[in-house]
């Protein structure tokens, strides 16, 4: 089976709105629902999980209900941050389903994940034993200790930025959570970060740059954009 992890735990505090960014609207519908749509979609996702903020789990499985969002078997709370968030759901999943079964975890404030890049995540998991989705970087990269200024940079040509969805076996990834734990590793970025902080290889697969994370209100207004010239 192929089982989906989403995150929808953010307090949506760069937006500086009262509801949070995955429950704002666009174009009548509430963001968690672009990305869960995909999935709902994509003929190979068996089941999907999703960590909510809490207090907003009744209202997130209304809607649900209301886009016909079927394969959404599980909604648990949310952790304190993006790690414990997934490990919630990947706890549930272990209850329910094979340790041989394939996890694609996602973050449910990326509405724009295309049928293509899920299926490449697959793919790439299934022959390497992970996938990472990600594009290379084009921009010049410059690193600083204070923000301020930098005399150092990276080759970009071998500089990769990494997105969401990522895959892995759940026996793999749950592994790989509580050794994490068990290291002091608690408040990771990402899969592939705590992967490599184990002394693990991780694989890329498909990104684009479509695949924005919606965080504050200009990203919000990208999504519009590339919402509308999709539809045209």
């Amino acid at each position: 089976m192929k089982l989906a992890v989403l995150t929808a735990g953010g307090v949506g505090s760069r937006t500086k709105q009262e509801i949070p960014k995955q429950f704002i609207h666009v174009d009548d519908k509430p963001l968690i629902i672009y990305a869960l749509e995909a999935f709902q979609k994509h003929p190979e996702i068996d089941v999907i999980g999703i960590a909510c903020l809490e207090g907003w789990q009744d209202v997130l499985a209304a809607y649900a209900r209301q886009y016909n969002i079927t394969k959404l078997k599980h909604i648990v709370p949310a952790g304190k941050n993006g790690q414990e968030s997934i490990y919630n759901v990947l706890k549930e999943f272990e209850k329910n389903y094979s340790p041989s079964d394939m996890v694609l975890i996602h973050d449910g404030v990326r509405p724009m994940v295309s049928q293509e890049m899920i299926s490449d995540c697959i793919v790439t998991a299934e022959k390497y034993g992970n996938a990472i989705a990600s594009v290379p970087t084009v921009e010049a990269v410059m690193y600083s200790k204070d923000g301020l200024e930098s005399e150092e940079y990276y080759d970009r040509t071998k500089l990769q930025r990494t997105q969401t969805p990522h895959a892995w076996l759940m026996e793999d990834i749950l592994d790989m959570h509580r050794t994490a734990l068990s290291k002091g590793i608690n408040d990771t970025v990402a899969s592939c970060t705590m992967a490599v902080d184990l002394g693990k290889k991780v694989y890329f697969s498909l990104g684009s740059e479509k695949n924005l994370k919606v965080t504050s209100l200009e990203d919000f207004e990208i999504f519009k954009a590339l919402l509308h010239v999709g539809r045209k």
